[in-house]
């Protein structure tokens, strides 16, 4: 008789760390980040930058960037950020302007406002679209520096 309660407190035992594991999974899957976005659609790529370049656009998206973008791009645009590094990213060199040539204003904007990769969310939630374009600016002046 004592031997059935321990099996049965045995099976009682593993049948509920069982439920509870599998409650756990369910959960963490449901907290799973979601996948990137698909890549630009054609209408998106061919947007052209309806912002002029300014010393004090530049400014402002300057200053953006060193708050969200800086950590995995690097400060220059070289894709060398801590960040990056610690998460062994490899990320473009945006100083070597072969980086982005390819890319139009459009797919720049597209990825900034929604993320690439491991890049979750962009800017597309918590900046003004002129400022998105400025940083398409920005991306761009990083490879017209010369001596780089």
């Amino acid at each position: 008789m004592r031997r059935n309660a321990i099996l049965f407190g045995t099976a009682l035992l593993l049948a509920l760390g069982i439920g509870f594991a599998q409650e756990k999974d369910t959960k963490d899957k449901a907290q799973a980040p979601e996948a990137a976005p698909p890549p630009a659609s054609a209408d998106d790529a061919g947007k052209k930058n309806p912002v002029k370049a300014t010393p004090e656009g530049l400014a402002e998206a300057k200053r953006l960037y060193g708050y969200h973008c800086a950590m995995c791009h690097g400060k220059d645009g070289d894709g060398k950020g801590e960040l990056a590094v610690s998460m062994d990213l490899k990320l473009n060199d945006w100083r070597d302007p072969s980086t982005i040539e390819k890319m139009t204003d459009g797919q720049l904007f597209y990825i900034i406002t929604n993320g690439r990769g491991k890049m979750v969310g962009g800017e597309g939630d918590r900046t003004k679209e002129q400022t998105r374009w400025n940083l398409v600016n920005l991306v761009r002046s990083f490879g017209k520096k010369s001596g780089t």
